[in-house]
């Protein structure tokens, strides 16, 4: 069953995408489904590597100990088929309504999207000034801060929503309010 929306969630490290992403999925229930594009390289990543999966989908050191060598091997595959990742991400999605893809990072994800599921999209940026980012534990590092998966999207304007999840943020609730105001299910 395909979607009747697809909520795509872009922003830097340390943001809070996950954070609101999952509080999202628990407030909308089993009429949801989360969708992570990284899953699919994460995956491959632990096979290869022989790593543990969930702790490369976590939040800790594991996952930034191999961020670089994931996001260049990720690239080249991109190369070969820019929507390989979405793709493989969607594949195992149930038939939920709403879908909340949590880690957009580059305009041919939106455009994959896009092409896929034309006006079913919303695409949410969050923000988080650094003083923030950082006390979340964001440490820049060239070669993953300064390239295509974190700044891909900086110059995109055709967000329908804008939250700022920084120091000035709303309340979780009131974030929530303002992203389920984009779903016309």
């Amino acid at each position: 069953m395909n979607p009747t929306v697809v909520l795509l969630f872009s922003g830097k490290r340390k943001c809070g995408k996950d954070f609101i992403t999952d509080h999202l999925q628990a407030k909308l229930g089993d009429k949801c489904e989360l969708i992570k594009i990284s899953l699919p390289i994460k995956s491959f990543w632990a096979k290869e590597m022989n790593l543990n999966l969930n702790e490369l989908l976590s939040d800790g050191a594991l996952k930034e100990n191999y961020r670089l060598e994931m996001i260049n091997w990720s690239d080249k595959m991109r190369e070969k088929d820019y929507g390989c990742f979405c793709k493989d991400a969607c594949q195992n999605a149930k038939g939920n309504p709403i879908w909340i893809v949590s880690d957009v990072r580059r305009a041919t994800d939106i455009q994959w999207f896009k092409e896929n599921y034309g006006n079913k999209i919303k695409t949410i940026r969050l923000s988080a000034d650094e003083d923030t980012r950082k006390e979340r534990g964001y440490k820049f590092k060239s070669g993953v801060d300064d390239v295509e998966s974190e700044c891909g999207l900086d110059n995109y304007s055709g967000w329908d929503l804008v939250i700022d999840n920084g120091r000035d943020r709303d309340s979780i609730e009131k974030q929530l309010e303002k992203i389920i105001s984009l779903i016309s299910v």
